[in-house]
């Protein structure tokens, strides 16, 4: 038979001081300020993920891309793409570090207008493509949305 064990050890218990009505606080407990409204748009959180991986690759904690998608439940060239906001030059990558909060809707900028932008080794050259009123239409293959389609009569509905 086994004989019952009994293990004794202290532990710290710190009261708490009960709080009074609002009005009886004393000015020495903060209020945290409101929460912003929106949200931070993607390419912000894109922008902000890829000087983070940067980081763990110099210092290091990953070997290399295929570590950090397969650590991110991605694909290699998602990690490129990516990693490749990292050619921009440095008062872009601020720009999109400190945009504006996105407070419905679409974000106004995403990745893939910033793609052709990136490829640019030039950073003169990348300013003057962010410059241009319409990135998005500028660089990008694709018709405009005004546009008709050539073939009406070739669009299938399903």
């Amino acid at each position: 038979m086994t004989t019952p064990l009994t293990v004794t050890c202290p532990v710290p218990v710190r009261r708490r001081r009960q709080r009074q009505g609002r009005e009886g606080s004393s000015g020495s407990e903060s209020v945290p300020p409101p929460l912003p409204s929106g949200r931070v748009p993607r390419v912000a959180r894109l922008m902000a993920l890829a000087i983070r991986f940067e980081q763990l690759l110099r210092e290091g904690v990953v070997a290399d891309y295929a570590a950090l998608a397969r650590l991110g439940h991605v694909s290699r060239a998602r990690v490129t793409q990516i990693m490749n906001l990292l050619c921009l030059a440095p008062d872009l990558q601020e720009t999109l570090l400190f945009l504006p909060r996105t407070e419905r809707g679409r974000d106004p900028i995403v990745l893939r207008d910033l793609q052709p932008i990136a490829a640019v080794l030039d950073w003169r050259e990348q300013r003057h493509l962010w410059a241009q009123p319409d990135r998005a239409t500028a660089s990008a293959p694709c018709t405009k949305s005004s546009e008709k389609p050539r073939n009406p009569a070739r669009r299938r509905l399903h």
